[in-house]
């Protein structure tokens, strides 16, 4: 008996509008891959559609997306044809996918001079797998359908569905639905049917918000227009990716990412929101607010939860990896790295113009998640956050590389926990630094206590940290559970510029590793370096190359005032974004660009993924080197890291519109209502 396995992903198409996904085949036909299947709220709700005509499916020329959440798939209708050179019957299958519901039309246009009677048919079969199901391999044993005339019911538990199809004869036997259609083809003209699912879900824990996107779109003229159509795409997919909870349906956040992850993620949330703020920070504020609703009040092991933590992820159930023996429940806290996290994305949010009366709401969350780094975070007191999972059954890593063998050694050996990561301590002293400054501008609370606690942790990782190198000293990835540096190159150094944590020549060595060969692919920055034991470039954590990954990088160097190597990753980027035609995945293959002339699919990346999409607007962001100033009273630019002119129209800062141009020598004219500095 074959083992089930993971699907693959990077050949199938997909639309979404959040809860709801529909993935196929290129041709539209949905059954032939494990993938497949129209989705809502994390069950699927057709296993199968397959659409033949005449009794024979068309002949697939085009796929033509009409959006994230519509695609038309055309085919020729050769057997119903003449038997000229041209083609002169063709159908247009086009689905659309909306928050509960999918719409499907075929549509057969013909320029003969006499009409054609035909038959169209379409299967469908339910196998109301849930997601976790559907990510090892397996499916769902067949749901019954009820057919009632023209339109049928099925369903289990709190998942429903319904069928219309209009005009249909509808039989149902063995675990599938046929519907059919007896249609003319008039004379060089055109038919058309159509049919709609409906579902629900009564358990669902995310819903799609009532109101519109809340961000500006910007318009982007440069001399590289690749930027330009990485933004357009990754704006709408994102648009398909926003959801809220059904506890606080007001606030809206972005999906982590389809198939797997269609629900609310505290990492994965924030920093999508935080990518987002230059184009306004009502995203932030929404997220910020639906994680706060959700902040820890007690200590709970078996959810990982703990006074003051932000959450990992929300489902509507248990989710079960029996491959990797892990079990989560429904709302799981087992992540090391949101809580500081949030309390930056709070004070970038406040310095890029969110209503001081919506921060002082949240400064209580702020005083809680503090005293999370403090009290829980740092598990054995010695000025550091490491993580350790308690369960047996949880994350064993619990920062944003979390597979289970994201932290080794150079000899690709384990490291052993409790892990410290690198990244985390600058997450906490970036969030101890600014949420002082928070309290202090508020009056909330003295903030010396933090600012001490931020020194401290920043002595201790320089004394503990830092490893010898012929090549110049690099950060360790991680300690290990005896405080000894894991000396494997990774991108989590590109986390720590712009937070504080390091000196100016410690940039520098930074910036300088990051944009090393062994390091950077010339399609973005390698998770894993090349002379570490453990790297493969299709390894997940070990070697591939992560969009916002990159982008944090990115916009780190920038930060630090290192133009030339954020310019090198960013046209790695865009090369990339080219190379998946501008919708980045999760993730890609670590392969040089100087061997392979495309960049190499990861097969089981989600994609769109939130922070991959938002990372398109940080790299807009860092190219015109956009920050707020330290007082939040203007808007800095600071051009360089792009290869050519640009001019944005769309941006936000404060509540007000910007528009910014860079022309090819670098000078700077900007339109605004708000104060602009050019560095």
């Amino acid at each position: 008996m074959d083992t089930p396995l993971q699907p693959l992903l990077h050949d199938e198409t997909v639309i979404l509008r959040a809860p709801a996904q529909a993935w196929s085949a290129r041709d539209g036909a949905i059954g032939s891959r494990a993938i497949h299947g129209i989705y809502l709220s994390d069950v699927r709700i057709l296993s199968t559609v397959v659409v033949t005509i005449g009794g024979l499916p068309g002949e697939h020329i085009a796929t033509v997306p009409r959006g994230a959440d519509s695609v038309s798939f055309i085919s020729l209708l050769r057997t119903l044809d003449d038997a000229s050179a041209d083609p002169r019957i063709r159908a247009t299958h086009t689905r659309t996918v909306s928050t509960d519901d999918v719409r499907e039309t075929v549509t057969i246009a013909s320029t003969l001079a006499h009409p054609v009677s035909t038959t169209i048919a379409v299967t469908l079969a339910a196998d109301l797998a849930e997601m976790d199901v559907v990510k090892s391999g397996r499916s769902g044993a067949l749901a019954e359908i009820l057919v009632d005339g023209e339109a049928a019911q099925w369903g289990a538990g709190a998942v429903s569905a319904a069928l219309l199809a209009p005009g249909a004869t509808l039989s149902f036997d063995a675990g599938e639905l046929v519907m059919s259609w007896p249609v003319t083809i008039p004379a060089k003209g055109e038919v058309a049917i159509g049919w709609t699912v409906i579902a629900a879900d009564a358990s669902a824990v995310v819903r799609a918000p009532a109101e519109s996107a809340p961000w500006s779109v910007p318009t982007i003229a440069a001399g590289d227009d690749r930027l330009t159509r990485w933004v357009t795409q990754a704006l709408d997919d994102l648009d398909g990716l926003r959801l809220t909870t059904t506890a606080d349906p007001d606030s809206q956040f972005f999906a982590a990412g389809a198939p797997w992850f269609f629900t609310l993620f505290g990492r994965d949330s924030i920093w999508a929101a935080r990518f987002m703020l230059p184009l306004g920070t009502e995203m932030a504020a929404d997220t910020l607010r639906v994680l706060a609703g959700l902040q820890g009040k007690a200590a709970v092991p078996a959810t990982a939860e703990q006074p003051g933590k932000i959450m990992h992820e929300l489902r509507r159930g248990s989710l079960s990896i029996p491959s990797e023996g892990v079990v989560l429940p429904p709302l799981y806290y087992g992540t090391v790295d949101a809580t500081p996290l949030w309390v930056n994305l709070l004070h970038d949010a406040w310095r890029w113009g969110m209503p001081e009366d919506e921060v002082r709401d949240l400064l209580p969350n702020v005083v809680a998640a503090l005293e999370w780094m403090r009290d829980f975070g740092d598990s054995d007191g010695d000025g550091l956050l490491e993580y350790v999972d308690e369960t047996g059954h949880g994350l064993s890593n619990q920062g944003w590389k979390d597979s289970g063998d994201s932290v080794q050694w150079r000899d690709g050996t384990l490291a052993d926990g409790p892990i410290a990561l690198c990244e985390v301590q600058a997450y906490a002293f970036e969030a101890a630094t600014h949420g002082a400054d928070l309290l202090e501008h508020f009056g909330a609370g003295d903030p010396q206590p933090w600012r001490d606690w931020a020194a401290r942790l920043k002595q201790r990782f320089d004394e503990t940290f830092w490893i010898d190198d012929p090549a110049g000293a690099y950060p360790a990835i991680a300690l290990d559970a005896a405080k000894k540096p894991v000396d494997t190159g990774t991108s989590n150094l590109g986390h720590l510029l712009g937070t504080g944590l390091l000196t100016g020549n410690q940039a520098a060595l930074v910036a300088a590793h990051l944009v090393s060969p062994e390091l950077n692919s010339g399609y973005g920055l390698r998770t894993m370096s090349t002379d570490s034991a453990g790297y493969w470039p299709l390894s997940y954590h070990g070697g591939s190359v992560w969009t916002h990954d990159t982008a944090i990088a990115v916009a780190g160097l920038v930060h630090e005032g290192f133009t030339t190597e954020a310019g090198s990753l960013i046209e790695g980027l865009l090369a990339a974004a080219s190379g998946f035609d501008y919708r980045m995945p999760e993730l890609h293959s670590g392969d040089a660009s100087s061997v392979v002339g495309t960049p190499v699919p990861y097969p089981a990346a989600c994609r769109p993924q939130a922070w991959s999409a938002a990372a398109a607007v940080a790299v807009l962001s860092a190219s015109m080197g956009l920050q707020p100033t330290d007082d939040g009273t203007a808007l800095s630019v600071s051009p360089g890291a792009f290869g050519s002119a640009i001019g944005v129209t769309g941006l936000r800062f404060g509540g007000s519109d910007v528009s910014i141009t860079v022309n090819a020598a670098g000078e700077v004219t900007a339109a605004s209502g708000a104060a602009i500095e050019v560095r």
